[in-house]
């Protein structure tokens, strides 16, 4: 009996050496992934501020899901295929109650944000505010892992950033008057000397891979398509053109990182030309439709009245999501989120480049 219960403890301890040994490999052969941005990437952080920029109710969710998870799409945003793709988890809301763990990353991105802090102030997470929350996350692991595994996690994570488009948009959609003592070369620069200066903090706290997602075509959305005057189904040529100036200054910016900042490494998503690609030719990426949204209100389903609880309470729905392009009027698809994301995860360098994001998970 004695001889028994000693190999059966002796097996139970070995198993749960074996699991702590396991557990421990696992924190340390893992990437994590820290997530900024805005509607494109927020997976729910808008649920738990005051704000109407959210999407936690029905029919948002649906397809993949099957209820609302404040994600603006129908299923699937472009992180959650990321996080799939790096054997990671769902990255969870920075916001999110519970007890987080961190050591596989989070999501700090808020829908409305904007690089200026003056971008629907009040109603979002600004990037400024975003990098404080991760300020805190790093705190936090360095305190819980000691400095030198939070380091490595550092330097091995990478930190996915889409930001700017509401800087523009709102310009157009709002009453915003922040572009009047600008020029509009001018407003770009100061947009993206905000994003630098967030690349260069996230930089100091030891990291060093990065994934970007530039502007999509801007004033082809339906959101901006149906403020064209006479409702010609025509794109929206300003935001198109401030979504051009930024993309340009944004590479240029990056490629000045990369000689300034030793060991930075970045993934630059073409996101313009993948975009107008499926706006223009739907057929070739199997879509049917391109210029009107699956949910939505208004010309080309244009106003986002999707799910009647942003002040229009009248919406229509389409049948079948995988037919559109546009969830509604300013986000994609689950069907589109996949398509860019596999664009960005093993993207040849005429979309993503230099590096694509298993190139860097993979460094």
């Amino acid at each position: 009996m004695t001889s028994l219960r000693f190999l059966l403890c002796s097996f139970i301890f070995c198993a749960t050496s074996v699991n702590l040994v396991c557990s421990r490999c696992l924190q340390k052969n893992h990437v994590a992934l820290f997530i900024f941005g805005d509607s494109w990437f927020d997976p729910g952080n808008n649920n738990y501020i005051n704000t109407i920029a959210r999407a936690n109710f029905s029919p948002y969710g649906e397809t993949f899901f099957k209820n609302p998870t404040g994600r603006f799409s129908d299923g699937r945003i472009i992180p959650d295929f990321i996080s799939k793709y790096a054997n990671l988890p769902l990255i969870p809301p920075y916001l999110q109650p519970g007890n987080h763990q961190y050591t596989y990353g989070v999501n700090f991105a808020s829908a409305g944000a904007g690089a200026l802090s003056e971008t629907y102030r009040g109603s979002v997470i600004d990037l400024k505010t975003q990098l404080g929350y991760f300020a805190k996350v790093e705190k936090l692991l360095r305190q819980k892992l000691g400095d030198a595994e939070a380091k490595s996690l550092f330097s091995q994570a990478v930190y996915l950033i889409s930001i700017g488009s509401n800087d523009y948009t709102s310009l157009f959609t709002s009453n915003s008057s922040i572009l009047q003592p600008f020029s509009k070369e001018k407003y770009v620069e100061v947009v993206i000397g905000n994003i630098t200066d967030t690349i260069i903090e996230i930089y100091k706290k030891g990291g060093r891979k990065f994934g970007f997602l530039n502007l999509d075509d801007l004033g082809c959305e339906p959101v901006l398509k149906r403020l064209v005057p006479g409702n010609t189904g025509a794109c929206y040529q300003e935001p198109t053109e401030l979504a051009k100036l930024h993309n340009a200054a944004l590479s240029k910016a990056l490629q000045e990182l990369e000689i300034k900042l030793v060991g930075f490494k970045y993934a630059k998503h073409d996101f313009n030309k993948a975009s107008y690609e499926r706006s223009t030719n739907p057929e070739k990426y199997g879509f049917k439709v391109a210029d009107v949204a699956c949910c939505g209100s208004g010309p080309n389903r244009g106003i986002l009245s999707c799910g009647g609880k942003r002040g229009v309470k009248e919406y229509e729905l389409c049948s079948d999501p995988t037919e559109y392009l546009f969830f509604d009027p300013a986000h994609y698809t689950d069907k589109a989120n996949y398509q860019i994301a596999e664009l960005m995860w093993s993207g040849s360098p005429n979309y993503t480049g230099p590096y694509n994001l298993k190139a860097l998970f993979e460094g």
